[in-house]
């Protein structure tokens, strides 16, 4: 029998038609669309239609899962294909992730052996800041094959919806996760990604007032709830976890 392969699938940043056609294919040819859950309550993978008296939590689950969501809107079928869920904790422990990881991969490593096409649904790109990248070399190690499918990163379609570049001419681009330590970062010259910002806003706030740079805020890009805030002032204390800032530095 003929292994199955494991593909990740960059969905965007929220808008369904930004989805690329290579990825509608890939979902629209997958056996098993895998969802990744970060609801702590999820210990170990399960299948929809497995457990009658789980299918509510599960249901709960995948109404949660934003990717899932954008790609229903472009892919209708893909309500009616087997689902795996993976549980994948928003936590730093290294040693308890690698364990959830490793268990992870080798439930998918069980469907590929059954020669079973997977999608891996990922928000964005599945190769900037994607749980997905931790399965995808654990899948490939363990000898069976694996592919990405690019996605519109959120960055990107951020610099569209509020009609600017992010780089001209020799201008730099730095794309940094704001959840973690920044000070060195925001002294980079160039234009400045702070990516899910969400957690961190009243810092990020605090620093980037009187400062050079133009700020913008964009949250939830492409979505039905999505707001842009001009300016390091009118940045707002509490945002959700899919939020961005562009720092650029003005021209004369």
């Amino acid at each position: 029998m003929t292994k199955g392969k494991l593909t990740g699938v960059g969905v965007g940043p929220g808008d369904p038609e930004l989805l690329t056609l290579k990825a509608v294919r890939k979902i629209r040819e997958s056996d098993v669309v895998v969802l990744p859950v970060s609801d702590r309550g999820l210990e170990v993978p399960v299948f929809s239609g497995e457990n009658e008296r789980e299918e509510d939590g599960l249901n709960n689950y995948q109404n949660r899962c934003v990717a899932y969501q954008i790609v229903k809107k472009a892919v209708p079928q893909v309500e009616k294909k087997l689902k795996m869920y993976l549980p994948v904790p928003m936590i730093k422990e290294k040693d308890r992730l690698k364990k959830i990881h490793d268990m992870d991969a080798d439930k998918v490593c069980e469907l590929l052996e059954e020669g079973k096409k997977l999608v891996f649904l990922t928000l964005g790109d599945p190769s900037v800041y994607s749980t997905y990248m931790y399965l995808h070399k654990r899948i490939l190690k363990m000898g069976y094959e694996a592919e990405m499918v690019p996605g519109i990163p959120s960055f990107c379609a951020a610099a569209s919806r509020i009609n600017d570049s992010l780089a001209e001419k020799e201008e730099q681009i730095h794309i940094i996760p704001a959840s973690y330590e920044i000070g060195k970062a925001l002294e980079l010259s160039g234009t400045k990604i702070l990516m899910k910002a969400g957690r961190k806003l009243p810092e990020l706030k605090r620093r980037l007032q009187g400062r050079s740079e133009k700020v913008v805020m964009i949250e939830n890009c492409g979505m039905e709830n999505e707001a842009v805030y001009q300016g390091a002032e009118r940045i707002p204390e509490e945002a959700g976890y899919y939020t961005l800032l562009i720092m650029k530095e003005e021209k004369e």
